[in-house]
């Protein structure tokens, strides 16, 4: 069961692709995230999402909102995956303990061992604002996350 809106967002520190500690907390009272969890990197869905996310960066990663997206992969399979794709913002490593900050949210699939696509609209308080689970085949609409993040 995914995280409900109104709940407070649990705090985490996952490495990003650069092997830095990034750490939820930090952004409180600075900024709002969009946390997007998604199942592994180098698949058709998956790229096809984060690269879309990269399509409107301006829009999700500025002086108000942080864009952060989480998945299983280690961060050197992270690392390679953002060089290829050209993606410029956080891809977080939930690898190890495996998948324990996805379980906290309520989105990892334990039978595949990945997390579903979840997306959580965190506000500057740290509050859950706005959450969409779809399913591991079916992707997410980024406009959707735009949407939820003027309605702050």
């Amino acid at each position: 069961m995914a995280i409900e809106v109104g709940s407070q967002a649990p705090d985490f520190e996952l490495k990003n692709q650069h092997g830095e500690l990034v750490k939820l907390s930090d952004f409180r009272g600075e900024k709002s995230v969009v946390l997007v969890f998604y199942p592994f990197a180098f698949t058709g869905v998956c790229t096809g999402e984060l690269c879309a996310i990269k399509e409107e960066l301006p829009r999700l990663q500025n002086d108000e909102v942080q864009i952060l997206a989480v998945s299983n992969d280690s961060p050197f399979t992270l690392r390679v995956f953002a060089d290829r794709e050209g993606l410029e913002y956080p891809l977080l490593s939930d690898f190890w303990p495996h998948g324990a900050v996805s379980t906290a949210y309520g989105v990892f699939d334990e039978t595949k061992g990945c997390a579903v696509r979840g997306t959580f609209v965190i506000d500057k308080d740290g509050v859950v604002r706005w959450s969409v689970v779809n399913a591991i085949p079916d992707a997410r609409d980024e406009q959707e996350y735009l949407k939820a993040i003027a309605a702050l």
